[in-house]
């Protein structure tokens, strides 16, 4: 198997669990008596986690290796789906987002990071290497609109089949993605083989290697002008992909007048607005024939803005599940370019770091918009949230289009700017 299927298999199990969850995240915590508010808090938990590790674990990805962080990062996320499925409580369900945080933070990075790795480490010269990782991250965004697709399909399925009557239907989906999750180990075990680093030779060496490595990243970052722009980027991402990730259902749920209804319906539409993603990944590299990576970004920001807008718009289900549709349609497409941007600025020895710093901004973001959207949406209305969501997204476009002083002959091949 190459290391492109090889990739993309790992991407497909690592999301899959998350198309059956991005259904109900929302449903299940108001439905067992939190308020719109209350969730905002428990969403804000993952942000505030992430803060504190998400460098550590970067750094440590970086130092120690890829295959161990995406173990540990898995057994994170099973605790945290099974304690969510079980959750009663706003206590319960913070410390259920606290696990989600942990593995967020361990996760962001080191399966990209070890993909890029070995592709720049195969290239048979300088020139193709930059369209061969284009087209690896954005066929993983393929792959992961497909995997969120059919696991979305699959809890409207659950939540409709309800078959274990003693637990909430809306619980089923958490309880299927750690029986996933657990096949994820195991496929990670399997097929992710790498170069790990010389100061590797125990975990103490690469506890110890982890602030120097954390460090150079850091430096790098403030160095870099494209980097620090690309970073104040991810503000503006983070805070208003809550509106679209989160806030989709419980306006469905207002518009329907039923959760759970909206949970049940929010199974096929998740899966059809990532299948529509996927087909907006695979569009990339049509993209970046008719523009570069900067200008391609920055249409697929304002455009990504501007659906939001309209989801809060909508003044009915059926305009909300159109323009979520649009949304999705520029989503991972737009994700893909950025971390392409991100790869083209930093090398192996610094990537996951690099990659751990952009999760570092886009997590804390997440949680600001989490708590004000849903003060937001408390106060005033979820639509009013949405418009809010939409406008800050929209505000990274011209941070995209900063430009190095000088780049680099390296930089040069991951980049057709």
């Amino acid at each position: 198997m190459s290391l492109r299927a090889k990739f993309w298999l790992l991407t497909a199990l690592r999301w899959l669990p998350a198309g059956l969850l991005i259904p109900v995240y929302a449903l299940l915590p108001l439905h067992r008596g939190l308020s719109i508010a209350e969730f905002g808090a428990v969403l804000s938990v993952q942000g505030i986690v992430v803060l504190f590790l998400e460098l550590p674990t970067g750094g440590f990805a970086d130092s120690w290796g890829r295959r161990p962080l995406m173990v540990a990062a898995a057994l994170f996320a099973l605790a945290s789906y099974s304690m969510f499925a079980f959750a009663g409580t706003l206590g319960w369900f913070m410390a259920a987002s606290a696990l989600q945080g942990v593995f967020r933070a361990l996760d962001s990075g080191p399966l990209n990071a070890w993909f890029v790795d070995g592709t720049l480490a195969a290239r048979s010269g300088p020139g193709g290497s930059g369209d061969t990782v284009a087209k690896g991250i954005s066929g993983a965004g393929t792959v992961i609109g497909s995997s969120i697709a059919l696991g979305a399909l699959a809890s409207g399925g659950l939540i409709a089949w309800h078959p274990f009557p003693a637990l909430d239907a809306l619980a089923t989906p958490f309880l299927a993605a750690a029986v996933l999750t657990l096949a994820q180990i195991a496929a990670t075990l399997l097929l992710m083989r790498e170069e790990r680093p010389a100061h590797a030779s125990s975990l103490w060496d690469s506890v110890r290697a982890t602030p120097r490595t954390i460090a150079d990243g850091a430096r790098l970052a403030l160095r870099n002008r494209v980097l620090r722009a690309l970073l104040g980027a991810s503000l503006f991402l983070g805070f208003g992909m809550v509106g679209f990730e989160q806030f989709m259902p419980i306006r469905l749920s207002e518009l329907l007048h039923n959760p759970e209804l909206a949970g049940v319906a929010m199974g096929p539409v998740s899966a059809a607005a990532w299948a529509v993603s996927a087909a907006g990944a695979a569009a990339v590299p049509l993209l970046l024939r008719r523009w570069s990576l900067r200008h391609a970004a920055v249409v697929l920001a304002v455009a990504q803005g501007a659906t939001v807008v309209g989801m809060g718009l909508a003044a009915g289900p059926a305009g909300l599940v159109v323009a979520f549709f649009a949304c999705y349609a520029v989503h991972t497409a737009y994700g893909a370019i950025y971390e392409t941007m991100l790869h083209a600025e930093v090398d192996a020895g610094h990537r996951a770091t690099v990659l751990s710093l952009a999760s570092m901004v886009l997590q804390p973001a997440g949680s600001l918009g989490a708590l004000v959207l849903g003060l937001v949406a408390t106060g005033v209305s979820s639509g009013v949230a949405l418009v809010v969501a939409g406008a800050a997204l929209a505000c990274a476009a011209p941070l995209l289009l900063v430009r190095p002083v000088a780049a680099p002959a390296d930089r040069a091949s991951l980049r057709r700017a």
